[in-house]
């Protein structure tokens, strides 16, 4: 089993800071409108999902010898109104910047990545478990 671990320390009520085990950082917080500095949780879910998808495509569509000028991706959450406010459905739109690859081997792909490769999507269906303490 590969284990990856991240640490979250509280910055202020609303900010957080998460870091890896190789130190890289990544600012969080829940504020809204002029206050935002950074994504807020939710946002970095969409923001993961798509750029685990994305790195598997690049990787697929230069296997087939394809050009590779620019992957775009809009990611669209469609929230629950009532708590927990959970995604009730992601939408991607993928936009391949290639003068030699076809719609029908790039929807292939895309298909590929985000139903079998990649690790966020996939961990979207994954059991969670918790444990907790009390330091004083």
């Amino acid at each position: 089993m590969i284990q990856k671990k991240v640490n979250v320390r509280m910055k202020a009520d609303y900010e957080w800071e998460a870091i890896n085990e190789t130190g890289n950082a990544v600012s969080i917080d829940m504020y809204a409108g002029a206050e935002k500095k950074a994504q807020s949780p939710m946002e970095l879910l969409l923001s993961a999902v798509s750029a685990c998808a994305a790195v598997d495509m690049v990787q697929m569509m230069k296997k087939k010898r394809r050009t590779v000028q620019d992957l775009q991706i809009e990611t669209v959450g469609n929230r629950q109104e009532d708590y927990p406010q959970y995604y009730q459905s992601i939408h991607m739109h993928f936009v391949l910047f290639s003068p030699d690859a076809t719609a029908e081997e790039f929807e292939k792909v895309v298909k590929l990545s985000v139903e079998k490769y990649c690790s966020v999507s996939a961990s979207l269906r994954s059991e969670i478990t918790f444990s907790c303490e009390v330091k004083a």
